[in-house]
């Protein structure tokens, strides 16, 4: 068994560019945020949050957990409050992602929903969240439930990010985890190690072409009128400079 974490060593797959059939000479390790939806003191999302960053380090990403407490609510502060803009900055870091958030009335908690509520679609010219990868996880106070991973995939494509096929719900959290907030040996566990894994392998496959993969049609059509009509735009005001002087 891996000493640090509750897997099989023979079956733990380390992914890389070569086994993908990637390019060589990759600058640098994978960047993975991680999301969580509660401020609870013993918070099971944050807990199972902590349990995924193990496993991608163990699987050689770079990873960053971001602390919702103090995160004001949308539009009460400016887009310049300290918390804001360190979400910000660690979702413009990253090159893929973790949601992971409780179930609550059905659906994802307002902590979360407030997280993401503050990256916008549109920064200037740079789109914080579109092209990276997303893996979508839960944790359920009763049985296991689907309600907010479904809802994370409408979020996750709302903000053009490329969502992994697979993803974690886990029924009654407070019986998976030991009393040092580590997850237990179960089939639940093994799923976690799984989608950490699916992830890390899209992430690199998808990282370097992401720009291209979200590259669109519409959008390259409208630069393109754009620039049409910035050039009349130059044409008349120097024929109107030239006829000026004529004067």
């Amino acid at each position: 068994m891996d000493e640090l974490l509750n897997v099989s060593t023979d079956a733990l797959d380390i992914p890389d560019g070569i086994k993908l059939g990637l390019p060589e000479g990759a600058s640098h390790l994978p960047r993975i945020l991680i999301l969580y939806g509660s401020l609870r003191p013993q918070s099971f999302s944050r807990k199972l949050a902590l349990e995924a960053e193990r496993i991608l380090r163990r699987l050689g990403a770079e990873t960053r957990v971001f602390d919702p407490l103090g995160l004001p609510m949308l539009d009460s502060v400016p887009g310049d409050h300290p918390k804001v803009l360190e979400l910000r900055e660690l979702s413009l870091w990253s090159e893929g992602q973790v949601w992971v958030s409780p179930e609550r009335h059905g659906a994802m908690t307002g902590v979360f929903k407030n997280q993401i509520d503050w990256l916008p679609l549109e920064d200037g010219s740079v789109r914080p969240t579109q092209g990276r990868t997303l893996a979508v996880m839960q944790v359920c106070g009763g049985s296991q439930s689907f309600n907010v991973v479904n809802a994370l995939r409408l979020l996750g494509r709302w903000m053009r990010m490329v969502t992994i096929p697979n993803q974690s719900s886990v029924p009654k959290a407070w019986k998976e985890f030991d009393d040092a907030g580590r997850m237990k040996p179960s089939p639940y566990y093994d799923r976690v190690v799984d989608v950490m894994e699916e992830l890390f392998k899209f992430t690199l496959m998808i990282r370097d072409r992401s720009n291209y993969l979200v590259d669109r049609y519409s959008e390259r059509k409208g630069a393109s009128e754009a620039r049409a009509l910035s050039l009349a735009a130059g044409v008349i005001s120097s024929t109107q400079t030239a006829t000026d002087g004529d004067e």
